[in-house]
């Protein structure tokens, strides 16, 4: 492997030593147990590579006058899905707000980002909002350690980092109640990829109202990937496996218009045979046939509580979970 021909950064030593970022900055923050040998690899790959821990260049010359929005996701869905641009609406309100300029960026979530950590790196913004951030958190840990701020909105798997999210488990434990006290009986979910938090709470409160409810705990549960087909697929194998089903709460109004297209396609009357209950209420929800029942989480203001809580001048981790509420229409 050969060293790099610029200052090195937290990535390389990571690389350096064979470990993640996350492990390297553990290490070298000494934030958790790390045994002997993996430690001893990184403090090497620190010794040849001559890194150096240094504050970001922004930090002596007052700010740079922007703050970068990095979503962790592909363009297509970016582009498609209303959740990015409501949140991007009340992030550069707030920005402008605070005298800043909003710089969005987009990135998959499993390619190489050697060359935008090196821009976040680089004095150029004061401050990262990471969406859909991926689960090791090496990105954050790599703009954090050179002495950029970082807020993730939705709650990161990694500990130690500030955010700010919608009550994911809350919202959806009064969906599913409300189905239960409605009388249905047999409420499957159509949850979201299992390697994302958000899905992962959804999930918890689905569950959660199942068992206050007398009704079995793990449910019927099929995955989809917060996209209407996904929703739709996923109908259809649950109606395949359990013709009885009498109610659906989706993890996201996308999923949910697939469900309610896929009910559509088999003849189901909704929301006499099948409820359908979505989540996040966006403009979508409401121009469905039948209106989709479904949580309103306050995106906008989700976007606009990371950007200032982002320039609050405090090092503290912060969590700000945002209340959400239930919106009855004709589906539920």
């Amino acid at each position: 492997m050969v060293a790099p021909d610029r200052q090195p950064t937290l990535a390389d030593v990571a690389r350096w030593a064979g470990v993640s970022v996350a492990t390297a900055s553990r290490v070298l923050n000494r934030s958790a147990p790390v045994n002997e040998d993996t430690a001893a690899r990184v403090e090497r790959a620190v010794a040849d590579l001559g890194y150096v821990r240094q504050r970001s260049p922004h930090l002596a010359r007052g700010h740079s006058g922007a703050v970068s929005v990095v979503v962790f996701d592909d363009m297509l869905r970016y582009q498609r899905d209303s959740f990015y641009s409501r949140l991007l609406v009340g992030a550069e309100r707030a920005a402008l707000r605070a005298g800043r300029e909003l710089v969005v960026s987009t990135a998959l979530r499993n390619a190489p980002r050697d060359t935008l950590l090196r821009y976040l790196c680089g004095g150029h913004v004061d401050g990262v909002v990471m969406v859909g951030m991926p689960s090791d958190g090496a990105p954050a840990q790599v703009v954090r350690e050179a002495g950029v701020p970082v807020m993730c909105v939705g709650r990161p798997a990694v500990a130690g980092l500030s955010y700010v999210d919608a009550n994911n488990t809350g919202g959806a434990r009064q969906a599913v109640s409300y189905l239960i006290s409605s009388g249905r009986q047999a409420i499957a979910t159509i949850a979201g990829p299992s390697n994302m938090i958000v899905a992962d709470d959804r999930l918890a409160g689905y569950r959660s109202a199942l068992a206050e409810g007398g009704l079995a705990p793990d449910g019927i549960v099929c995955r989809g990937d917060f996209t209407v087909d996904s929703g739709e697929h996923a109908m259809l194998r649950l109606l395949d496996r359990y013709p009885a089903l009498d109610a659906v709460f989706a993890a996201s109004d996308l999923m949910a218009f697939g469900a309610l297209r896929g009910l559509r396609r088999l003849g189901v009357r909704v929301p006499d045979q099948v409820a359908v209950v979505g989540f996040d209420d966006g403009t979508l929800a409401r121009h469905t046939m039948p209106r989709l029942t479904t949580v309103r989480q306050p995106v906008e203001e989700m976007g606009a509580r990371a950007v200032a809580e982002l320039l609050v001048a405090d090092e503290s981790c912060r969590a700000t979970v945002l209340k959400t509420s239930l919106v009855l229409r004709e589906s539920a």
